[in-house]
């Protein structure tokens, strides 16, 4: 970001929270979905999402004046950006939606979380599941799903047979790689209220035949053994640094000789500065979990050292994350 910011553009900055919170509520609402029908007043959106009819109005005026909808006189209606990327009937819906509206509630505790140095955000829910979840793993999915085939095709999976996909959620990336290669076996591991999602969209896909799912808690649960690979994408920067080094020996302890570990995340440079997205999102891991945080490529090589790997080494994805690898060392 240039130094030489001007008033007006640090305004924009500050103001830039306003065009935000409008776009979520009409997604939380549903507004675009009331309109998919064809052009309506406001009287009869505001009946359609439950809201009041001035309010609505306001609204959807609002949205006209920032492009998102157009109006003709006292009748509303979806442009074609609306349409294709904020309804949720269309293929291009933007799934990250409901998860943004999760995270406006948590980045607004980001003063008091600074002043106590973690997460202070108390959901409602004993514990994440229901809507919550399934909007979480649906923008993972949405996140990931254009990004995997990239990403895996930077992975030599020439004389694999059996891959783990740690923390996969909806398992974009086992789906990834098993359409990179036929035979190789996958298997996917997260938490049990997530492994139901993860199935749907492992069926939703036709590869049930070719990927399996495992449940349980990766720091303390049984995860298998014998992988030729196992892949981590975004779980590390969710744990604190003595939790990344337990899980990385979990996870060499489960390679076969020879065998591959990939941590691919937001990795930054020494100065925790860039690049720009990673130090942003450290702060979202500091409003939204309790104690995780994005780390340096020098921290991630040294944890796969202490675990005796060798040949390790960076590769830059094509979408702004990093992959640290490693290899167990071969039987003799």
């Amino acid at each position: 970001m240039s130094t030489a910011m001007t008033a007006e553009q640090l305004q924009s900055l500050i103001n830039g929270f306003r065009q935000s919170r409008i776009l979520l509520t009409a997604a939380e609402l549903g507004v675009c979905d009331a309109l998919a029908e064809g052009a309506r007043s406001a009287a009869d959106v505001a009946r359609c999402i439950a809201a009041d009819t001035r309010a609505t109005d306001r609204l959807l005026r609002a949205l006209c004046a920032m492009g998102v909808l157009r109006n003709a006189g006292d009748e509303f209606h979806n442009t074609e950006m609306s349409a294709r990327f904020l309804l949720t009937s269309s293929d291009e819906y933007l799934g990250m939606l409901g998860h943004y509206n999760a995270l406006w509630d948590r980045w607004s505790t980001l003063t008091e979380a600074v002043r106590a140095g973690g997460a202070v955000y108390r959901s409602s829910q004993a514990a994440p599941s229901g809507p919550w979840l399934e909007h979480f793993i649906a923008a993972m999915h949405y996140r990931a799903l254009p990004q995997a085939a990239d990403d895996v095709n930077l992975i030599d999976f020439h004389d694999a047979a059996s891959a783990l996909d740690l923390g996969g959620g909806s398992g974009a990336y086992a789906m990834a790689m098993a359409r990179v290669k036929q035979d190789l076996r996958v298997t996917v591991f997260d938490l049990p209220e997530v492994v139901p999602l993860t199935r749907n969209y492992i069926e939703k896909a036709g590869l049930s035949h070719r990927i399996d799912t495992r449940a349980g808690d990766y720091l303390r649960d049984d995860i298998g053994s014998g992988y030729d690979i196992v892949f981590l994408s975004a779980i590390v920067h969710s744990n604190t640094v003595e939790e990344n080094r337990l899980l990385l020996r979990r996870c060499v302890d489960a390679l076969a000789p020879g065998g591959t570990l990939i941590v691919q995340d937001f990795i930054m440079d020494e100065d925790r500065v860039h690049p720009p997205h990673g130090a942003l999102f450290a702060l979202n891991m500091l409003v939204a979990t309790a104690s995780g945080d994005t780390f340096t490529e020098d921290e991630i090589c040294s944890w796969m050292e202490e675990c005796g790997l060798e040949e390790v080494q960076r590769r830059d994805t094509l979408h702004g994350t990093v992959q640290i690898s490693g290899k167990v060392k071969s039987e003799e």
